[in-house]
């Protein structure tokens, strides 16, 4: 099998470091950034699926939860402005 630097040498290939479509993505972009309403997803029964087998038939020993861990983060950012806003609003309430 050829190096990787002779294959980025090759003039055939040479556009592949270049063009963004071949970029691996960033890993803080890779998950779907979701705000604690969706915090239930996480620890709710509803969500868990255990399944015995995958759609080819192989066995798998891991439920629905983890790949929910695995395709979404809990944005903290979000959950902190939500969290300043209600604040400022029970201020301007009690006022």
């Amino acid at each position: 099998m050829a190096s990787k630097q002779e294959i980025m040498s090759d003039q055939r290939f040479r556009r592949v470091a270049k063009d963004p479509r071949f970029w691996e993505m960033p890993e803080k972009d890779r998950k779907v950034k979701i705000d604690k309403r969706f915090r239930a997803m996480f620890h709710d029964k509803k969500f868990k699926l255990n399944y015995a087998v995958d759609k080819r038939g192989r066995p798998i020993k891991h439920s629905t939860t983890e790949d929910l861990k695995r395709f979404y983060d809990l944005s903290d950012s979000d959950s902190d402005l939500s969290d300043e806003n209600n604040k400022t609003l029970s201020q301007k309430k009690k006022k």
